[in-house]
């Protein structure tokens, strides 16, 4: 990749019902499949995150192995061992586009991460852990535009139907990926 190119960014995230994506700095659900899938998804490519969501990360899985990891914070002297630390989203999308796998930059948390990379338009898709959950939390996916299409969602879904993969810990869910419109 060539500094001229600019990265394919995806964001990636596992919401409940009304797109609550956390409560009180951590995730209040545990799907050990949705973990699997975001691990199959980001190996290889850097992934970009908030330090509230860095420091959410127990530190036997930080920094994610296998990926370069890029943390965003004002936080003058913040040090995040292992990962990159940048001031901005900007900042760190140049880190990761010359990183290795930066052809593809995962954007993975929190709210206003999210929030910001899909604002400045940066954000080419949305891969998207539904959970079949009614939980109350304190941070929530954006919401995207209805002009966002659906390319895929597992199991796929026919008109007027939401179907579902159990996970073993009895949660329902189903990833999508959603695209921005050209």
């Amino acid at each position: 990749m060539t500094g001229s190119e600019a990265p394919e960014v995806a964001a990636i995230w596992a919401q409940a019902h009304g797109g609550v994506i956390g409560r009180g700095g951590t995730m209040p659900w545990h799907v050990p499949e949705d973990m699997a899938f975001f691990v199959e998804q980001t190996m290889g490519h850097p992934v970009i995150m908030g330090r509230r969501t860095w420091e959410s990360i127990p530190s036997a899985y930080r920094p994610f192995a296998g990926r370069t990891n890029i943390v965003i914070t004002r936080q003058a002297g913040f040090l995040a061992e292992g990962a990159l630390v940048c001031p901005d989203l900007e900042s760190a999308l140049r880190a990761a586009a010359q990183s290795p796998g930066g052809d593809l930059v995962w954007l993975a948390g929190g709210g206003q991460v999210y929030a910001e990379g899909l604002r400045s338009g940066v954000v080419d898709r949305a891969v998207i852990t539904r959970l079949d959950l009614e939980i109350d939390g304190d941070t929530h996916a954006p919401a995207l535009d209805p002009s966002w299409a659906t390319a895929w969602s597992s199991p796929e879904q026919g008109p007027g139907e939401t179907a579902w993969h159990t996970s073993r810990t009895g949660v329902r869910y189903r990833f999508e990926e959603r695209r921005r419109p050209a």
